[in-house]
């Protein structure tokens, strides 16, 4: 394949297949090499004939899909606290960012309470911004079966993330 052709996919699909993949695992370091992984698979397919059949942008999806599941299956077996190494900046008052910070990890909690199937939606959805049948390629779905677990996904995070006493 040209290497020019090859260096516009990666332009174009980095940032997007970075969103969907951190919104999914949350470590920067994992996340840049799980997207790697990911074009090493398509250059890999590509070089062996193969590779997308239909469209691009849903080989890559699925194949990040595929990615993030495998290492999910691995590693997480047992979470693991996120160290961070950095100070917020002066700016940002402290209980503003450690608040932010427990909010994330909460939303990240109920994220993996999620099926599988609900948390790749969501992913894909608000992670990636990709509209409802390109999901729906991705996954192998019908429309209708995306709109439906989007639903159910979204309904039990509120559930979740509804304070303590608060009715719904």
């Amino acid at each position: 394949m040209d290497p020019e052709a090859l260096t516009v996919i990666h332009d174009r699909y980095f940032g997007p297949l970075y969103r969907f993949i951190s919104f999914r695992v949350g470590d920067a370091d994992t996340t840049e090499d799980l997207v790697s992984d990911v074009f090493t698979r398509l250059l890999t397919a590509l070089h062996q004939g193969g590779g997308p059949s239909q469209t691009l942008n849903g080989w890559l999806y699925g194949v990040a899909s595929h990615v993030v599941n495998d290492h999910i299956r691995r590693h997480y077996r047992r979470p693991l606290a996120e160290l961070v190494d950095t100070l917020p900046a002066a700016e940002l008052d402290l209980a503003e960012a450690m608040d932010d910070r427990i909010h994330a990890e909460r939303l990240r909690s109920v994220m993996n309470e999620l099926t599988p199937e609900q948390q790749e939606v969501l992913s894909l959805r608000f992670g990636s911004g990709l509209p409802i049948r390109e999901v729906a390629e991705s996954m192998g779905k019908t429309d209708g079966a995306v709109k439906q677990l989007q639903a159910r996904a979204v309904a039990q995070l509120t559930r979740r993330l509804r304070p303590e006493g608060v009715a719904g």
